[in-house]
């Protein structure tokens, strides 16, 4: 099929960064899902491979500093747990214990939760809560009797409290607790506007730390389930009629520039078919819009290219700061690069085709060629 063509062409075609960085750990989780969906050895080959170019016999992880307390060097941690169950070799599991040392020490607002990086001091982004809770929830559940799932959804809660818009029913892409930075609102803390692939992120945080945790500890598998429900609904509001995709600045389609943005629809997409998969969204309302997403981005994203099939309609980056620098406006959104294979689209929209695979076998369906 279309889809596992292009995910087998861009792996063989995969280039790991030069350090230990969060984009590779996008494609790292997509190979996870597809070994987890299909039982192909192809993708555990892939991790293996990876990840033994990083991970010393002793579980150091080359070319990764803890002293910078960056919550993006957390994420291609998830990653480690899997390649520990299936080899058991002790070294991965030391290198969980390097990343887990890190979040032990990071560096916390006043509120509770772990900044975005040492170079963004008293900050909170919605991207940070997927790199790192996921894995937080990950160690919990499986190394730590469960001790700090109050902490976790502590911070999800801080999110809610402080970066959520209740007029536009969405989130916001940061706040900061010093209300310092000249991108935030000097009133509330909140930066201006709203960006997809944040949104995209905080709503896989939500549906990944709940896949994690034990719904005997009912409590909080339910704080999580209602906060990830809402932000689903809001997120839903601004939806694309005639594509289904979502705009890179979500609730502008209006603005000069603005366009459809792939790693951010992919996200969504994702998190509606795990979301129903695991049975938080109603998948007869719900399964059928996850997989439209998907769908509609394999027609409009997916095109051939120097000879092979790439997606495009990636936003390249976008941040917040420091100084001057990323201002927040709708306009420094619009002005990042939109472009092709990028590791953070490809490994979303690798990710969002393994979860379809798995919701589709959860109610007794095929994937048909064509579909």
């Amino acid at each position: 099929m279309k889809f596992e063509q292009y995910i087998r062409d861009h792996l063989s075609y995969f280039v790991p960064g030069d350090k230990w960085n969060y984009e590779d750990g996008c494609v790292l989780m997509g190979c996870v899902m597809m070994y987890q969906a299909t039982g192909d050895k192809f993708y555990k080959d892939f991790i293996i491979k990876y990840m033994d170019g990083f991970i010393r016999e002793d579980g150091t992880i080359d070319r990764y500093c803890r002293e910078e307390y960056n919550i993006d060097s957390i994420h291609s941690g998830k990653a480690l747990f899997f390649l520990y169950e299936e080899t058991g070799e002790e070294k991965y599991r030391r290198a969980v214990e390097e990343l887990m040392d890190q979040l032990r020490t990071h560096p916390r607002t006043k509120c509770g939760n772990f900044w975005h990086k040492k170079i963004y001091p008293w900050q909170i982004w919605l991207d940070g809560l997927y790199m790192a809770q996921p894995f937080y929830m990950m160690y919990e559940t499986k190394y730590n009797q469960k001790e700090n799932y109050g902490d976790i959804v502590r911070q999800f809660r801080n999110v809610r409290k402080y970066l959520f818009d209740e007029k536009k029913q969405l989130y916001c892409h940061a706040y900061d607790e010093a209300k310092a930075q000249l991108w935030c609102d000097k009133n509330t803390g909140k930066s201006p506007n709203f960006w997809l692939r944040s949104i995209g992120w905080y709503l896989l945080a939500l549906i990944d730390t709940m896949d994690e945790m034990s719904e005997e500890i009912y409590e909080h598998y339910r704080a999580l389930e209602d906060l990830f429900r809402e932000a689903v609904k809001g997120i839903l509001r601004y939806q694309d009629p005639e594509t289904g995709l979502f705009w890179q600045v979500v609730d502008h389609p209006e603005a000069e520039g603005n366009y459809l943005e792939t790693s951010g629809s992919a996200m969504v997409a994702c998190a509606l078919l795990k979301g129903c998969r695991l049975g938080a969204l109603s998948e007869e309302k719900y399964g059928h819009v996850g997989r439209e997403i998907l769908l509609s981005l394999e027609d409009r994203r997916l095109e051939e290219k120097d000879g092979r099939l790439q997606l495009g309609g990636i936003c390249s980056v976008a941040g917040l700061g420091p100084g001057s620098a990323r201002d927040g406006s709708i306009e420094y959104y619009l002005s990042e690069p939109v472009v092709y294979e990028d590791h953070k689209g490809s490994g979303a929209f690798m990710m969002a085709y393994a979860q379809l695979l798995m919701y589709q076998k959860s109610i007794g369906e095929e994937l048909r060629d064509g579909d």
